[in-house]
């Protein structure tokens, strides 16, 4: 243990990594913000979901509106959550001590790295897809290698899975300054990509769209699926919100943050569904079918150089968007659990062989673990998000001793009982059940969209309800023992 500031640092609880950081010096600009949405927003994954919008029957206007919900709802969300990376330079797994305790911090920080290092193997699994149809393409010979099957995957699948692996692994080994400078790369070059892909697919269509739903419904449905489908929009961030202070906390200014934001999230998310609609709308006005993702648009590409660009640009952003959304936080929550063997870059390769030796094109082509399994986990950040806010907003009004989040002192304010807040883990509980319940009982199928934001409310409004009244705050910074963002 070391002393800093009057308090015992443990090294059970501080390292270089975990440390708060030195307001001098911090990089991430609005730009740096906004750059993490133009990977992160456009990413297949999204692109999928809103497609199936479009499938449901929903209209343009009404796939806009929808989108537009959860943009606003969302830009609200994450300025609150950013706020508090940019004020206490903490990353997520700190941030959680001054609401769950230095050790109930571990609860919060392991669900949501246990989500993020399985999404991060299956991205992997689907950004090698499509290098697969690439490599193929440019070297029609590869094609037997993509017919055999090894531990449910084919030889050309494991190579083009390995190097993606090693790829991501590399840049995430020289730390948070590389994500940054990778997004900032990235971000420019999806923006153009998908609008020329969209532009492409106006033209072959006549410079016509299906702009109608494609399916007849009631008024009373299409406004349930417009706010379902804003609220789901939320959900798929519920990751991001949670753990956006991983990211804020390298933030010059609170300005940098809402200007980023703004910009990234309803101005970008708007551009997204333009993108989407063009998409999915001229693609069936061409031959009547529904896409999927933006993928099966490059498939069709008759030039092999547009082809082979298109590919190389989704394979940039799915990069981009594994690192931010599924490498940053298992990285920070393996640190948080063995600080004094973990680092950033030894927590990246463990977390990077975690997401390799689940198979996790397995765990992709199981309905069963996607929806119970990760779906379960998924239901569980609602409640994790609506503790922290309301700990950290309503009851202590943004209030924290930064340097007391590193000590085991019985005494210190996070120790807590055993250090565990039990008032945390019962709100946490108590929301956790009803988000749950409201997500996989199908006789509550009809509100089952909204799970995220009844875990959320529920898991808030129970912990104001039992936290302590009469305590008197104190808000003390971290500069003592603070690093330099850039390290």
């Amino acid at each position: 243990m070391s002393r800093a500031a009057g308090v015992e640092l443990s090294e059970h609880l501080y390292n270089k990594d975990l440390a708060p950081t030195r307001r001098a010096g911090r990089t991430w600009s609005a730009y740096s913000i906004f750059t993490l949405w133009a990977n992160d927003v456009h990413s297949l994954g999204n692109y999928a979901f809103a497609v199936g919008l479009f499938a449901l029957g929903m209209g343009a206007w009404q796939i806009l509106l929808a989108l537009g919900v959860g943009a606003v709802l969302l830009f609200l969300l994450l300025n609150f959550s950013g706020f508090m990376g940019q004020k206490t330079g903490l990353p997520f797994p700190v941030m959680s001590r001054i609401s769950f305790g230095i050790r109930g911090a571990q609860i919060s920080s392991l669900i949501r790295g246990a989500v993020a290092v399985a999404w991060f193997g299956i991205q992997t699994y689907l950004a090698s897809v499509i290098l697969r149809i690439m490599l193929i393409k440019l070297i029609p010979g590869l094609a037997p290698m993509d017919q055999n099957s090894i531990l449910g995957l084919s030889s050309l699948g494991w190579i083009a899975f390995g190097a993606l692996w090693i790829i991501q692994l590399i840049i995430v080994s020289y730390g948070m300054e590389m994500i940054r400078k990778y997004e900032a790369f990235a971000g420019p070059v999806i923006l153009v990509t998908m609008a020329a892909l969209a532009i492409w697919v106006f033209v072959q269509a006549g410079g016509s769209i299906q702009v109608q739903g494609i399916k007849p419904m009631s008024t009373g449905e299409m406004w349930r699926n417009v706010f379902a489908g804003g609220a789901l929009w939320v959900s798929i961030y519920g990751t991001f919100v949670l753990n956006f202070c991983d990211f804020t906390r390298n933030a010059t200014t609170r300005k940098s943050i809402v200007k980023g934001n703004f910009w990234g999230i309803p101005i970008n998310m708007l551009l997204f569904g333009a993108i989407t609609v063009v998409l999915a709308g001229g693609q069936f006005k061409i031959n009547g079918k529904l896409i999927s993702s933006p993928s099966d648009v490059v498939q069709l590409i008759p030039n092999t150089v547009l082809l082979v660009a298109a590919c190389l640009a989704l394979l940039v952003l799915t990069v981009a968007v594994n690192l931010m959304a599924n490498f940053v936080a298992p990285v920070y929550a393996l640190t948080n659990l063995f600080p004094k063997h973990l680092d950033f870059r030894r927590a990246a390769w463990v977390s990077g062989t975690i997401g390799l030796i689940i198979l996790p094109w397995n765990l992709y082509n199981n309905p069963i673990v996607i929806v119970y399994f990760l779906g379960g986990l998924g239901a569980l950040l609602g409640p994790l998000f609506g503790v922290i806010m309301a700990d950290y907003w309503l009851v202590r009004r943004g209030r924290v001793e930064v340097t007391k989040l590193y000590t085991q002192d019985p005494t210190a304010p996070y120790f807590y009982r055993k250090g565990f807040n039990p008032k945390a883990v019962t709100a946490l509980l108590i929301a956790a059940a009803v988000a749950l319940t409201i997500a996989f009982v199908p006789a509550l199928e009809e509100v089952a969209p909204f799970a995220w934001f009844f875990g959320a409310g529920v898991a808030a409004l129970v912990y104001y309800l039992i936290a302590e009244r009469g305590t008197r705050y104190t808000d003390t910074d971290g500069e003592t023992i603070a690093i330099a963002s850039t390290h």
